[in-house]
């Protein structure tokens, strides 16, 4: 009897501190901006709000360890940021999926070019996941989203990735870059065929790209085996980002074997966001749950 007893008074006691371990708060707090760099971040041509970039925290009400994370990439045609309905709206729909969200502010064109954007995408993947332990996320469920020119930058983030610097000196740097997934909506995808977006790819690479470069930053060259699963959105309407760009990359995973799911929409016009106002698109945001569930992603 004593030593039931005993077991049954150890159990307890593992219960009530793994609950007391899930109900603490997290080191990072819903609504927290947090600066990518501290200090002058790379690159940077002043100190404004717009030289440093930041990711804001989104979280689920209820979050436990292990949380899946995404960050998220604000359309805009790398001039502007879509911050409210590619942004905050999406990170709050991401956590009531149960995942935890971190809406990122990158430098914009015409004042920065390539590679800074991407260098920032970079640093936030690598950012959270160095923090993974800390912030109860599964390091190996952090994905990237993006929209429209934010869909160029997921996209290349995507392409464009390193498994980091064991030897860095900044501990950030010595995480990997590789998201673990990408979600793209009606994405800018080439910086060289005729239907792409010209705005995009001036604010990013300037009036006279080198056409090399302009090459590797299109993705439908530059998908690989390695390229994350993808889920892109699109609708065949959009007439600012044609279909083109969609079609073309999924095109490029499904040639790499790279597992993809795409979803063109008849109806809809560019930059809609979750589109919950329009009951033909709207359900397009339940296809990606359901997608994101079967890939374990979310329960």
């Amino acid at each position: 009897m004593p030593l039931r007893r005993a077991l049954t008074t150890t159990a307890l006691a593992i219960t009530t501190a793994t609950q007391l371990m899930a109900q603490q708060p997290a080191p990072i707090q819903d609504g927290q901006i947090l600066p990518l760099w501290t200090g002058t971040p790379p690159g940077a041509l002043g100190s404004a709000e717009s030289d440093i970039p930041t990711i804001t925290v989104y979280l689920p009400r209820t979050m436990g360890p292990n949380a899946p994370a995404m960050i998220v990439c604000p359309g805009g045609g790398y001039g502007a940021l879509a911050s409210n309905h590619e942004g905050r709206q999406v990170a709050n729909y991401l956590n009531s999926l149960g995942m935890a969200a971190f809406v990122l502010r990158y430098r914009l064109g015409p004042r920065y070019h390539h590679p800074i954007e991407l260098g920032d995408a970079q640093r936030a993947l690598r950012t959270v996941r160095s923090h993974a332990a800390e912030w109860k996320i599964d390091p190996g469920r952090i994905g990237i989203m993006g929209f429209s020119a934010g869909g160029h930058l997921a996209m290349t983030a995507s392409t464009w990735f390193d498994a980091g610097n064991p030897q860095a000196p900044d501990v950030v740097d010595r995480a990997g870059s590789r998201p673990d997934f990408a979600v793209l909506g009606y994405p800018v995808i080439s910086m060289t065929a005729a239907w792409t977006h010209r705005g995009s790819r001036n604010n990013l690479l300037g009036e006279s790209p080198d056409p090399d470069l302009a090459r590797r930053l299109s993705g439908e060259e530059a998908v690989t085996k390695d390229t994350p699963p993808t889920f892109i959105f699109q609708t065949n309407e959009d007439t600012a980002v044609p279909a083109e760009n969609s079609v073309y990359y999924y095109l490029a995973l499904r040639k790499a074997q790279v597992p993809a799911e795409m979803h063109v929409f008849e109806k809809g016009p560019h930059g809609v966001g979750l589109a919950n106002d329009t009951a033909a698109l709207a359900p397009w945001s339940t296809l990606l749950a359901n997608w994101l569930r079967g890939r374990g992603v979310i329960k």
